[in-house]
């Protein structure tokens, strides 16, 4: 439910470290996040699947760009995985919008992409929190690509140029563990990503706070609900594999159907009503 604008005049101290409270929720909770994120997406329309498309678009982008290197397509693939949270910040603003009862239209996007908080840059919290969070994932993303690369180029018995080369000499690849190393360090990498942002881009957009509040409030749901949000991360990876697997196409459908589930995730799981609600800029149309 939306919370009241009482606590959303004034923004916290500069240095505040805050934390909302975090709710316990029960196991099957990521199965109704799935089903209110395909209402948000059926109310949000052509704007929602916009969103999708333009994703899909840029995943063909990779897919041309590394046609011929699946060593490298592999990695990058995973890496726009780690950066979907941010990529998706258009689409909570649909739900939050939707939630209030507010206008969605194409001005919401433009706004909540270029304008947000625009009047208060230096407030603490401010509009730059949602920017710095975001390069910290595209440097994750990064750090994995080239990770994946160097692993698969330099331990594979066989150059990989191909989904078939990648099958037959890292997955099945006799006496080697290179699949098993891969996917180890892949998981290593992508779970405290996964704890540090499943709740982080949502809350910065909704409420605000720095990187450090959004970052360890998210840790403090993974440890909180360690069963339901392991749950969550399956079906992500689940429904995003499904994607890919389609051509991309499926995409176009399951990034949007996941970022509004993924809205409906931070409002269930977090209790924010005591923190500033991030404002549009004043006088904004």
């Amino acid at each position: 439910m939306p919370d009241s604008n009482s606590s959303s005049s004034s923004p916290l101290p500069r240095g505040a470290l805050t934390l909302p409270v975090i709710r316990s929720i029960g196991l099957a909770q990521p199965l109704r996040w799935l089903v209110r994120g395909a209402q948000d997406m059926r109310r949000g329309g052509w704007l929602s699947l916009a969103h999708g498309l333009a994703l899909a678009a840029f995943g063909g982008l990779l897919l041309l760009l590394a046609r011929d290197r699946f060593w490298l397509l592999a990695g990058a693939f995973s890496g726009f995985l780690v950066v979907a949270p941010v990529l998706a910040t258009g689409l909570y603003a649909i739900s939050r919008a939707l939630e209030r009862g507010e206008a969605v239209n194409l001005q919401l996007i433009i706004k909540t992409w270029t304008r947000w908080q625009y009047s208060r840059y230096a407030v603490s919290g401010g509009y730059w929190s949602l920017v710095r969070f975001g390069l910290l994932l595209a440097l994750a993303g990064t750090g994995w690509v080239l990770t994946s690369a160097a692993l698969i180029t330099l331990l594979a018995e066989q150059p990989i140029y191909t989904p078939l080369d990648f099958l037959r000499h890292v997955v099945l690849a006799p006496n080697s563990h290179l699949f098993e190393l891969w996917l180890s360090l892949g998981g290593l990498m992508a779970a405290p990503i996964f704890a540090s942002s499943v709740i982080a881009m949502p809350l910065l957009l909704d409420r605000r706070v720095n990187v450090l509040q959004a970052v360890l409030a998210s840790w403090q749901a993974v440890l909180t609900n360690p069963i339901p949000l392991a749950l969550w991360a399956g079906l992500i990876m689940g429904l995003s594999l499904l994607g890919l697997g389609s051509l991309l196409i499926g995409l176009v459908a399951v990034l949007p159907w996941l970022g509004h589930a993924s809205w409906h995730a931070y409002r269930d799981l977090v209790d924010a009503s005591a923190l500033p609600e991030r404002l549009p800029p004043e006088g904004s149309i």
